[in-house]
């Protein structure tokens, strides 16, 4: 019997060989995923880098 996952989009069992969707369980949530992907709806927090003082420049 063929190790299943998670598939990381929906969380139906999946498996790893002969799924050409991998490691999606289907072409549907593999396009989900990419879309979510081009919407920039993945994003890693990040903290603006403090801005310099740039008034002693201005002249």
């Amino acid at each position: 019997m063929p190790r299943t996952f998670p598939c990381p989009r929906c969380g139906q069992p999946t498996t790893w060989e002969n799924n050409e969707f991998r490691p999606f369980c289907s072409e549907r949530c593999k396009l989900i995923d990419l879309g979510a992907w081009a919407n920039d709806d993945y994003k890693l927090p990040t903290q603006d880098a403090p801005q310099a003082d740039t008034s002693e420049y201005d002249d």
